[in-house]
């Protein structure tokens, strides 16, 4: 019997494993999934979280509980993959054997990468984070607020923006937006990666009287005298910063070969090989596509992995539907007001971004609350 590993349990880990269960009867293969975490966690729910717009105790369910049952979840963290003798070993010594791996790792908020970072931003891709952020921001009496990106790539790269706008309507609400400066920065000569969203998200932007600095490269936080400044010689004050931090793939990937040094597995962009090796497909954050670290990519991808491993498993072609990935994204964008807009595009056709309207933020609320029961078990 072959013997299935899959490292990760967020949503493409989860998913895929799921997916593959699917596919194959159970004398085919055994299923193993390692995570570091018992629960399986929606990180879209941690934007809310400063707001107070949602509940912490949301945004997580047992993992197990979303497996299929012919699934062996292993608890625990991972240290080594030896891709050369298909073998992964993890913090207590344990070592599992593989005939075919998918790593869906994820990615992970770096802020140690910058001076100052952690002792004066905050922000809000952590549980933890998010819930600091919103103690901050309930005993913030006005002033100057920066929001901003520390460094590319990093997830869910809208939530920026969508923090911005969301603090801006917050602001509003307290009648603080009279007393408030407030700053956007991004490393980019644009607002966002997209230039024909950034263009969109730059006129939202202006009309709510938030102040730009774009060729905002985060070089040092000096939480003492409550300064930031960039490699392009630029300083701003600030009374609250929230920065995102950069990000990098996980720790044993960093320099693994099968990765670059920031951890970032070298993946074919359409099937979701990783490079040189036949028996290792790679999806989501953890790979170096140059697309968007979001979910829905995890989504999309999940089908093409299962659906090219059990091929490669049964040595049969990969059914056409799911064949190859072809760069799918949808991103729901918060626009603050009760409203949102969205990015749906893949590697062929650029976003169009409709005009922010209450009925896709009705959706993007309807997704968040279906999600547990949908996506990670492969509903949809």
């Amino acid at each position: 019997m072959k013997r299935i590993l899959v490292l990760g349990g967020g949503i493409g880990g989860t998913l895929v494993a799921n997916l593959i269960a699917r596919k194959l009867k159970k004398e085919e293969a055994e299923i193993t999934l390692i995570s570091a975490s018992q629960r399986h966690i929606y990180q879209p729910v941690w934007l809310y979280i400063p707001f107070s717009m949602d509940d912490i105790r949301s945004a997580s369910k047992p993992l197990k509980n979303l497996l299929n049952k012919r699934i062996k979840l292993v608890l625990g963290n991972i240290t080594q993959l030896d891709a050369g003798i298909q073998k992964v070993t993890l913090e207590d010594g344990q070592q599992i054997d593989y005939d075919f791996l998918v790593v869906a790792t994820g990615s992970h908020p770096s802020p140690e990468d910058v001076p100052g970072f952690k002792e004066g931003a905050h922000f809000f891709y952590t549980e933890d984070s998010a819930s600091r952020l919103r103690v901050a921001l309930e005993e913030f009496r006005g002033g100057k607020i920066v929001v901003g990106v520390g460094g590319l790539p990093h997830k869910c790269p809208v939530a920026p923006l969508e923090f911005t706008f969301l603090v801006e309507h917050f602001l509003n609400k307290r009648k603080l937006r009279d007393k408030t400066e407030l700053t956007y920065t991004y490393p980019l000569n644009r607002v966002f990666t997209i230039e024909s969203a950034a263009g969109y998200a730059q006129t939202l932007l202006e009309q709510r009287n938030v102040q730009i600095e774009t060729f905002f490269n985060l070089e040092e936080v000096d939480p003492e005298n409550k300064v930031i400044r960039s490699m392009e010689g630029t300083e701003l004050p600030y009374d609250l910063l929230v920065m995102i931090p950069p990000h990098r793939g996980a720790k044993f990937l960093q320099g693994n070969p099968i990765a670059d040094e920031q951890g970032w597995v070298k993946t074919n962009r359409n099937t979701l090989q990783v490079t040189g090796f036949d028996n290792i497909w790679a999806m989501g954050d953890t790979t170096d596509i140059p697309i968007s670290k979001a979910g829905s990519v995890t989504h999309f991808e999940a089908p093409v992995v299962a659906e090219r491993l059990v091929a490669t498993l049964r040595k049969t072609t990969p059914h056409k539907k799911h064949a190859e990935y072809g760069g799918k994204v949808l991103c729901f964008i918060e626009t603050g007001y009760g409203t949102a807009t969205k990015l749906e595009f893949d590697y062929q056709n650029p976003p169009k971004t409709p005009k922010p309207n209450r009925m896709i933020r009705l959706e993007k609320i309807l997704f968040n609350k279906a999600y547990f029961f949908l996506v990670p078990t492969g509903r949809i």
